[in-house]
């Protein structure tokens, strides 16, 4: 599987539907053969795992296959997967499986891995024997990089599934002036629009991203 070429054929898809609720989704995936649902989830998270594990010290190569075999790992454990957000929200538990992944991958290397696991026997707060705890520190520090990119993955994936959703020029102009913040009179200039126009579009799309987010944020 090739992560970029995935998500470059995925992009070019224009499916229409935006993000279904947390449940949904993850109802979904216990379908290994539910295509859509699962290029749904990798749309969602490729970007997430991959910045983490670039963060973490990896190569891009090394990356890609860090997002490669958390998908997998998610998928193979799926079936049996319960989402219980009182006790462990699924942006939890998608953070130790890629942790755990990402330092497998530096062992592999022959590199030390940057988040140590404790020794064997410490409590791990999950059910999955698979997935260690780090020591304090290091573990604070992913769990910090880790939440930045949650963050800026939620606005990336709704920017993508709304950008999918409205009119090309529609999102030209919401991107220009709303995310890039150029002047007024340039983007009407630009687009030959009037400036009422900019507005009712740069405030319907903006909402249509913040409930995007809203959803996404669920998780």
């Amino acid at each position: 599987m090739d992560v970029k070429a995935m998500a470059s054929h995925s992009s070019m898809s224009g499916s229409s539907e935006l993000a279904p609720t947390r449940t949904t989704l993850l109802e979904r995936l216990r379908n290994l053969q539910d295509h859509a649902s699962w290029q749904q989830f990798f749309d969602t998270y490729w970007k997430l795992i991959y910045c983490a594990a670039i963060k973490s010290g990896l190569s891009d190569q090394e990356a890609e296959e860090v997002v490669q075999e958390t998908i997998i790992g998610v998928a193979r454990n799926m079936e049996t997967f319960e989402y219980r957000p009182e006790s462990c929200s699924f942006k939890g538990y998608l953070m130790h499986i890629t942790r755990r992944r990402i330092i497998d991958r530096l062992r592999k290397q022959g590199r030390r891995p940057l988040f140590v696991p404790l020794a064997p026997g410490a409590s791990t707060g999950t059910s999955d024997p698979g997935i260690q705890v780090v020591d304090e520190a290091a573990g604070n520090a992913f769990v910090q990089v880790w939440n930045e990119e949650w963050e800026k993955n939620l606005m990336d994936a709704a920017l993508e599934r709304v950008k999918k959703a409205v009119k090309p020029e529609h999102y030209q102009i919401f991107y220009l002036y709303g995310v890039k913040k150029m002047p007024l009179k340039k983007v009407c200039e630009l687009l030959n629009v009037s400036a009422a126009k900019v507005y009712v579009v740069q405030h319907r799309v903006a909402r249509m991203v913040k409930r995007e987010v809203q959803v996404l944020a669920k998780l």
